[in-house]
């Protein structure tokens, strides 16, 4: 007989026991012998294996996951190029009907779709029918604004629910969304938005953070203002539920509606490579880039990230009953679409709004903490920089409530140094288990486990609903991955049953064809090289918005490296036609155990807990100010030391730097794009180093203060200023004295 996999992680038992927790991972292997004779010896063939067939490996996680399409594809990867290649041609999906296919099993099993709390102590659990109904109210009322596919929303909104729901009300119709967070200033919100020209607006009227309540308001007008493409504005009243303003629609309105048009909706059938949603990401000139993703690219990627690799399961399954996942994020980070993704596969998402550290008044890095705590998270995740304050902060987990049913901790944005996880490892050795009779990821001895596939309810029975974070005396798994808002995905992450080496990343992902590469453009093992991925992936980006000629896609990510180079799957060149490797700007590391490190960028873009942003948006607010002529600013990201981020000015004849400029430089980088990205210094320079072309000479001096030479690093002849360098040189050297030894 054959085996037919639930849509969401494989779990069966007998009724009444509790067989130990088996690792996602190893249910797929499993699946995969029993269903393709396939078996590997090591998870480096498994890995070759999902980067040289990738037909086979990709059709393998449609079936796996038992994907649904009212008409069958014609092929997986019918055009292998890059950019350009053509997945699933044939096939019809939705985001939101592969949510909606856990409302009743999850319904059933007593099991909430979100929990979420804010600063203020404000808790709420959303019932998976209520998200249903909420989502197909908004729906509705989208559809009779004359919302079509194609059309773009956008969103000005923290992470509470209300985000999620308005998500997928956006892509159940087609639309295509788009989302800031509010903490960033009018003008960065305007240099996306714009660009997109959207033609509905879901906004906040303000936000709590820090211990102080912000108005919006003013920002939403601003953004009206400069929006001339909007027909249609709903207004969230998350500070004051009962405001009203002019001209905007209300968020409680559009959402209560109730009837059987409401019951009857589906999200309607796309093709698998309609537009999902516009995520932001920066180069070093210009206006942000506004990338597309497709509905079916990423769902496919996501259901393979978060359940194979990042061990994130079913929370109606008997295998991972009671998974709560959380993984800290503003909505202007991708990993709130990575949070979001746990709807996927029938999990429920945890998340919280507000400063993770307290205020400025009262610093206080136990608040995610006493939130896991009591909502029984079982997989927490967070950017490097929040493990790293807490541990610089001097917290004990142990003084924050029961965290004993976190069983893995996930990490990104920023390498992640060995003492800040091997500090993390022994906080949770210190806090023991709570109950070492139920295995990981199990109901508690005699409790009776769920069964049941997606679509039809579970057995009720007594099972503890948390259980599953119980880690029965095992150690703390680490799940650090490395990836990147450009493919809403990872390249390098986790494997549940691999070692554990800090500092290091376990793995490069399954059907990621991921290698680092020397100068010559050859693979290495063992030294840092440029990251490159010889492959494409389902959620590489479509296109560009608004990039009519495919350009600025091209510019961004493939011409660094000759057409063909490095592009037959499995190793050596193709023809010129493949097009080139996806160069992604991280320094990597492969070690010869498989295990990845990744040593910051290698461009210049900025990388500051978690958030990209070009250099170009910083210039942009720096020198409006009438002392400042020129700027330059660097991001010195680099493993096992903090992210350094100084900025370097030259002011107008008779101006000093003195506390009241500094003042008002990082005031307008405040306000213009977000307290994320103030400099760490500034310093007064004579010159900003420059091109005979006139750009400014960002990456070499990155280079050269984190320890290159400066022969090394830029052709003085190709400069128009090299004099300036004798300055760079010297604060190099000095800062060089300052630092540990890598």
């Amino acid at each position: 007989m054959e085996t037919k996999h639930i849509p969401h992680g494989r779990g069966t038992s007998a009724q009444g026991t509790a067989p130990p927790y088996v690792p996602q991972i190893r249910l797929y292997q499993q699946w995969l012998h029993a269903t393709r004779g396939l078996q590997f010896d090591s998870y480096d063939a498994l890995w070759r294996w999902s980067v040289t067939d990738l037909d086979a490996f990709w059709q393998s996680v449609w079936d796996y996951f038992d994907l649904q399409s009212p008409t069958p594809h014609t092929g997986v990867l019918a055009k292998n190029t890059m950019p350009g290649a053509q997945w699933f041609p044939g096939a019809q999906v939705n985001y939101v009907r592969q949510v909606m296919r856990h409302v009743d099993a999850a319904h059933a099993a007593g099991l909430p779709a979100i929990i979420s709390r804010n600063e203020k102590g404000n808790h709420r659990e959303l019932a998976w029918p209520e998200l249903r109904r909420q989502v197909a109210s908004l729906a509705l009322h989208l559809k009779a604004q004359d919302v079509q596919p194609g059309d773009r929303v956008a969103a000005y909104l923290p992470n509470v629910p209300e985000a999620m729901i308005a998500f997928l009300a956006t892509a159940s119709i087609g639309a295509v969304w788009s989302i800031c967070a509010p903490d960033m200033g009018t003008h960065a919100v305007l240099d996306r938005f714009r660009q997109i020209e959207p033609k509905v607006l879901i906004s906040v009227d303000g936000v709590s953070y820090g211990g102080r309540d912000h108005d919006r308001t003013g920002v939403l007008a601003e953004l009206r203002a400069g929006l001339p493409s909007l027909q249609h504005v709903l207004l969230l009243g998350n500070l004051d539920a009962s405001i009203s303003i002019a001209g905007c629609a209300n968020w409680a309105s559009a959402t209560a509606r109730n009837d059987a048009e409401t019951a009857a909706f589906e999200p309607m059938w796309l093709a698998f490579d309609h537009p999902l949603w516009i995520v932001y990401s920066s180069g070093t000139t210009g206006l942000p880039k506004p990338i597309v993703h497709g509905h079916g690219g990423s769902m496919l990627v996501a259901l393979q990230l978060k359940v194979l690799h990042n061990d994130i399961g079913c929370s109606y399954e008997a295998n991972s009953f009671g998974e709560r996942y959380h993984w800290y994020s503003s909505t202007g980070w991708v990993m709130w679409n990575a949070q979001m993704s746990g709807l996927l596969s029938g999990t429920t998402c945890v998340i919280f709004d507000g400063n993770p550290g307290g205020s400025k008044e009262h610093p206080d890095w136990g608040v995610l903490w006493r939130f896991a705590a009591d909502t029984g998270v079982t997989f927490f995740g967070a950017g490097a920089a929040f493990f790293a304050n807490c541990m610089k902060a001097g917290i004990t987990l142990s003084d924050y409530g029961d965290l004993t049913r976190i069983r893995a901790l996930g990490t990104t944005g920023s390498p992640l140094s060995p003492e800040v996880q091997q500090w993390g490892t022994a906080q949770f050795e210190a806090l023991g288990t709570r109950d070492n009779a139920a295995a990981p990821g199990r109901p508690k001895q005699g409790a009776a486990p769920r069964t049941g596939q997606a679509g039809g309810p579970s057995p009720a029975g007594g099972s503890d609903p948390h259980a599953v974070g119980e880690r029965g005396g095992e150690p703390i798994w680490w799940n650090n991955i490395s990836g990147g808002t450009d493919f809403c995905g990872a390249f390098i992450g986790g494997n549940r049953e691999m070692p554990q080496v800090p500092g290091e990343m376990q793995c490069r992902m399954l059907g990621a064809a991921v290698e680092a590469w020397n100068a010559e453009g050859q693979p290495v093992t063992d030294e840092v090289g440029e990251l490159v991925c010889a492959q494409p992936l389902p959620s590489m980006p479509l296109y560009l918005w608004g990039d009519k000629d495919g350009s600025r896609y091209l510019s961004s990510y493939f011409d660094m490296y000759p057409a063909g180079h490095g592009r037959q799957p499995g190793g050596g060149d193709g023809p010129a036609s493949m097009g080139a490797v996806w160069r992604h700007g991280d320094w990597l590391k492969i070690g010869t155990n498989g295990g990845c490190t990744i040593y910051g960028r290698s461009d210049a873009t900025i990388n500051r807990h978690g958030l990209r942003m070009g250099t170009s948006e910083i210039y942009s607010a720096v020198e409006a100010l009438p002392e400042v002529l020129d700027s330059m600013v660097v991001d010195l990201e680099y493993l096992g030391r903090e992210s350094y981020m100084p900025l370097f000015v030259v002011l107008r004849p008779g101006q000093a730097l003195d506390e009241a400029l500094r003042a008002r430089i990082n005031a307008a980088v405040r306000t213009a794009l977000s307290p994320r990205f103030v400099p760490d210094d500034i310093f007064a320079v004579a010159e900003v180093p420059r091109t005979l072309s006139g750009k400014k000479q960002e990456l070499p001096i990155k280079k050269l203060l984190l320890g290159q030479p400066i022969e090394k690093v830029v052709n003085k002849d190709a400069m128009a200023n090299p004099g300036c360098l004798d300055w760079y040189v010297a604060f190099a050297a000095e800062r060089a004295q300052t630092l540990p030894t890598a």
